[in-house]
């Protein structure tokens, strides 16, 4: 399963998003700017407060990683 936290308004949560859209993968999209659980979550899982953070089967990748996302993905 892979989760995407982001906002709307940050340009590299829309690239993660469109890579992972242009791979062929489905994701959940949790943004963390409508939800105060959202937010907790993902600092608990990156213990940062920063999106866009990516949690591919349990690999959790700060930042648009394109490497990292390719390793988790495998």
């Amino acid at each position: 399963m892979i989760k995407v936290y982001s906002t709307t308004w940050c340009p590299w949560c829309v690239k993660v998003k469109k890579y992972l859209e242009s791979k062929g993968y489905e994701y959940e999209e949790i943004n963390v700017a409508d939800e105060k659980e959202a937010r907790d979550e993902v600092l608990n899982i990156s213990g940062q407060r920063s999106v866009p953070v990516v949690d591919i089967n349990g690999t959790v990748i700060v930042g648009f990683d394109r490497e990292a996302i390719d390793n988790a993905l495998k």
